[in-house]
C-alpha cells in the first residue's frame, strides 16, 4: 500500500515510464509517510482514440467523487 495508476496516451518510452513512476512513488511516500518500498506505481498506455471509452467513461466520470485533481478538460 499504496498502489498508484496512471492512465495516459501511449508513446512514451518505458526509460520515461519508469522515471515518472520513481518520482510518483517519492512523492507518494514522503507525502503519505509510508516507506518507499510500499508503493507501487502501475503506468497503462492508451491510444488517443480510445481514451474517452476507455478512461474518461470508465474511471474519470465514476469516480469523479474521489478525485483531489480533476481534469481541466471534457471529453463532451
Amino acid at each position: 500500500m499504496p498502489h498508484v495508476e496512471i492512465k495516459c496516451y501511449e508513446g512514451r518510452t518505458d526509460e520515461v515510464k519508469r522515471e515518472c513512476a520513481e518520482r510518483v512513488a517519492e512523492a507518494v511516500s514522503k507525502t503519505l509517510g509510508v516507506n518507499l518500498s510500499s508503493v507501487s506505481v502501475a503506468i497503462k498506455d492508451y491510444p488517443a482514440s480510445d481514451w474517452k471509452k476507455e478512461v474518461w467513461d470508465k474511471n474519470i466520470i465514476p469516480d469523479e467523487k474521489y478525485l483531489y485533481k480533476k481534469p481541466q478538460y471534457t471529453c463532451e
